[in-house]
């Protein structure tokens, strides 16, 4: 295991690094595990001890591996901070996974092939409560003649009435050309760290955050720092502290109905993190999909209130599924226009079609009303979620539902590890451990919207028979 198969011209330091991350990358090397001494490592690469420590100290400022004293060389069991390393071979670097495979979510996503499991993990509503529009019927010729009314910003009246609806919802007076058409929010989060942020940069995120296992960090060569959430949401204080320590050049969070806490900032908190970001001269990214599912008033976006200094990220996904995969990124002119050239430069293009649906959705007569059927809908089975809870509140806090798909839950007792949690997934319950989002084991995240009175029943009853058990261990 510990020797360079072939010979290369890279420095043999480079190599040992390279090997390294391809381990913990394929798995052959978990989160955790300790690696051989530095003296040992020397003897196995047939090196100078000093050339592994060269190796090593690059895999720490890397963050791939982390010293501790008494210890030794550990994998690291999270993702801050960590970031790729320069390659000569530009070939693997694009063939390669930038970041390493989570165990836990491939079992995960082969008990979602189990029809019998019960799915709390995807982050979708339940087909029945999606809301229905129906789709006017087009000829070939008559697409062919909207595609005309397409801009390399994207499908114009589906851009006009996101401008509308923006204007109605958030009171912001924005025009076209500030509304640039994505494939979804990923897709626009990823445009935004290749034209704002350069290899190497920091971005600080909510801790917990669904950001954390993303790979398009990892792939930008962006280090990912957590900034620790209170009742009101992120801290500034400890955001400031990352920002003079660890030089962050963009911040970008999720302040309503978070995900996965299913928090909501509050309006001092996101005055505090503005004046904060204008103080540094940072920019925010304000990720917004989950605002319209609110069961009362919330307070104003991040966008209301700085226009300027936020980027604002909406998209369909979270009302209608998946299948439209819509999303716009809100900003300056300026910034719109270089990631609609990085766009079209990555050959991001989006067909109409996808583009015509959606137009087609947000202008149905009947979208307000079976907006306001489905928020009812969802309070209907938030409240029973949070009634239901009670037989559970001996062992785990259950955050407040106020709006959103989400409800957190956090473990009352001894400290859970990774394995612990495969207790659900034996009992076919599918829900996304905290340590997706942080290096949390204590909490999950679980998608309540897809559980009807039945199945809401049975989780409970499995859920204290799993506390039990995790009690006894």
């Amino acid at each position: 295991m510990w020797e360079l198969a072939e010979k290369k011209t890279t420095p043999i330091y480079q190599q040992i690094i390279e090997q390294v991350i391809t381990y913990i990358q394929d798995g052959t090397l978990k989160p955790g595990d300790k690696l051989p001494a530095e003296r040992k490592l020397a003897a196995f690469y047939q090196v100078n001890r000093s050339t592994v420590v060269h190796a090593l100290d690059e895999l720490v400022s890397l963050g791939w591996v982390l010293r501790r004293q008494g210890s030794g060389t550990i994998v690291n069991e999270g993702n801050w901070g960590r970031s790729t390393t320069p390659r000569v071979d530009w070939r693997s670097l694009f063939t390669q996974e930038s970041h390493p495979n989570e165990p836990f979510l491939e079992k995960i996503q082969a008990s979602l092939n189990d029809p019998s499991a019960m799915d709390l993990y995807s982050g979708e509503l339940p087909l029945g409560l999606i809301p229905d529009f129906r789709f006017p019927s087009y000829t070939w010729e008559e697409l062919l003649l909207e595609e005309k009314k397409q801009s390399p910003l994207g499908y114009r009246p589906l851009q006009q009435v996101i401008c509308q609806r923006i204007k109605a919802e958030q009171k912001i007076d924005i025009s076209s050309n500030q509304v640039l058409i994505t494939s979804g929010a990923q897709q626009a989060m990823f445009l935004l760290l290749q034209v704002m942020l350069q290899s190497g940069d920091s971005v600080a995120i909510e801790d917990p955050s669904f950001l954390y296992s993303l790979p398009i960090f990892a792939s930008a060569g962006v280090k990912l720092y957590g900034v620790e959430m209170d009742r009101e949401g992120m801290r500034v204080d400890k955001l400031e502290q990352l920002i003079l320590t660890k030089k962050i050049k963009l911040i970008i969070l999720n302040p309503t109905f978070q995900n996965p806490t299913g928090s909501t900032m509050s309006k001092r908190r996101r005055n505090e993190l503005i004046k904060l970001s204008q103080k540094y001269q940072l920019p925010i990214v304000e990720d917004e999909v989950f605002s319209e599912l609110n069961f009362s008033a919330i307070p104003p976006s991040l966008k209301e209130l700085a226009p300027y200094q936020v980027i604002h990220l909406g998209s369909l996904s979270k009302i209608f599924g998946s299948s439209i995969k819509i999303g716009w990124v809100v900003a300056d002119q300026d910034l719109i226009q270089r990631l609609s050239e990085a766009k079209q430069m990555m050959d991001f293009s989006i067909s109409i079609f996808p583009q015509v649906i959606a137009h087609t959705a947000l202008t149905d007569p009947h979208f307000e009303k079976n907006q306001a059927a489905l928020v009812a809908a969802l309070k209907q089975r938030a409240q029973a979620f949070c009634e239901e809870s009670q037989a559970i509140a001996a062992d785990w806090n259950v955050s407040k539902i106020e709006g959103g798909i989400y409800v957190y839950l956090t473990w009352s007792h001894r400290h859970l590890t990774r394995k612990d949690w495969e207790i659900f997934l034996r009992e076919k319950i599918v829900i996304a451990p905290a340590f997706l989002f942080s290096n949390d084991t204590m909490a999950m995240r679980v998608n309540y919207t897809r559980m009807t009175a039945e199945m809401r029943q049975q989780f409970f009853l499995k859920l204290q028979t799993i506390s039990n058990e995790l009690r006894r261990n």
